[in-house]
């Protein structure tokens, strides 16, 4: 969590730098977790509160692995993953200042959120799936998203190699 969106200073504008950039720093991402197979936590869905470094326990019901991952088409990697990343967009904090070019924008600040998991992943040897693939109300409704204001734009499956 910390190389894809942990928080490096919190500035006097304020806003927060963190470990992958984003247009005007805007970071509109949050991120959510499923949690699979991470030795002390408890498997569930879990919300990274970057800003504290934390997570924050959102959905930890037995059948939310396989609730997930039929919200991602059906692909198996998601439910046999270690940890599944989840990115939401809050369209706000791009849209007030970029208009509707902040959609472009948060596309590409997925890439690089992305990209530093696959960066941080490989340092462990472990493998990453980009996943875009995804039925968009299925799983905004799991994360209680609107779909609108919020909404999941990108996926990510990590675990060891095989």
């Amino acid at each position: 969590m910390w190389c894809t969106q942990g928080v490096k200073k919190i500035t006097s504008r304020p806003s927060t730098l963190r470990n992958v950039p984003s247009a005007g720093a805007r970071h509109s991402f949050e991120s959510y977790l499923l949690i699979n197979k991470v030795e002390g936590i408890k498997p569930g869905l879990y919300r990274y509160l970057a800003i504290d470094h934390k997570l924050l326990e959102v959905n930890t019901e037995p059948a939310i692995a396989l609730k997930v991952t039929k919200a991602c088409l059906d692909q198996v990697f998601v439910n046999n993953s270690a940890v599944t990343f989840i990115w939401a967009s809050v369209i706000y904090r791009m849209k007030y200042r970029y208009g509707e070019r902040g959609y472009r924008y948060i596309h590409l600040d997925a890439g690089h959120v992305c990209q530093n998991l696959y960066l941080a992943a490989q340092s462990i040897d472990c493998g990453v799936c980009a996943i875009a693939a995804f039925d968009d109300d299925e799983i905004n409704n799991l994360l209680g998203l609107d779909g609108e204001e919020q909404f999941v734009v990108y996926i990510g499956t990590v675990g060891k190699r095989i």
